[in-house]
């Protein structure tokens, strides 16, 4: 798990490196520089992804965290991405998968192309041949290079599809989660949950003209 900071070798516990507390001092305050930033900003912000995912990345190994007094470094990124720790570990996998790419060249492609791209560093591994995708994913708007992916990984075509953004209480997501975990096991662990909230909501026209067809009494 990227997460863990407790390992154990032969049975005992890995001991914690020696905390250089000038070292971490900077890169935790780099961190929260880099966070930050205000919101309107946030095109700026996710420029310094590369820097951000390196510094994570050495907070996770040299156990930085400590300075804090916390207890672990999934304890750290708790309170530094309070709404979601998954960009975090985007950012640290795209450091740690795709250090062949030159830093410039990765600030131009973007995180969401890199964090892609890192699917198949991870799956390819030393035969990962990096030049044809920076290439690639210079020259290739965002939703046609995550097809590129896709066909690489799969062999097989994708389709178009689109990414839809809309707003829900936090007491809706119980219902709403609990659905999509419903149908995914009735159709299937392989189905993605793009494809699950389909069925859910043809199931719910199904009934609805079902309804509409009765006759009144």
């Amino acid at each position: 798990m990227i997460g863990l900071t407790s390992l154990w070798i032969n049975g005992r516990p890995m001991m914690a490196p020696e905390l250089n507390r000038r070292r971490a001092v900077f890169v935790l305050g780099k961190i929260d520089e880099i966070l930050s930033w205000e919101k309107t900003k946030e095109q700026e912000k996710d420029a310094r992804f590369v820097e951000l995912g390196e510094y994570l990345c050495e907070v996770r190994a040299k156990q930085y965290w400590r300075l804090e007094n916390l207890k672990s470094f999934d304890e750290f990124l708790e309170k530094r991405f309070p709404d979601s720790r998954r960009k975090a570990y985007y950012l640290m996998a795209i450091h740690e998968h795709l250090p062949r790419i030159a830093k410039p060249e990765l600030r131009l492609m973007g995180w969401t192309k890199a964090r892609e791209l890192v699917r198949v560093a991870r799956r390819e591994g030393q035969r990962f041949d990096c030049a044809p995708w920076v290439h690639k994913a210079s020259s290739m708007p965002r939703e046609e290079f995550k097809q590129e992916i896709e066909r690489h990984l799969t062999g097989q075509e994708t389709e178009a599809h689109e990414i839809l953004y809309f707003k829900v209480y936090k007491s809706q997501l119980p219902v709403i989660e609990r659905a999509l975990e419903t149908a995914g096991l009735m159709l299937g662990s392989n189905k993605s949950r793009g494809y699950c909230l389909e069925m859910i909501c043809a199931d719910f026209l199904a009934g609805a003209n079902l309804a509409e067809a009765q006759p009144e009494p």
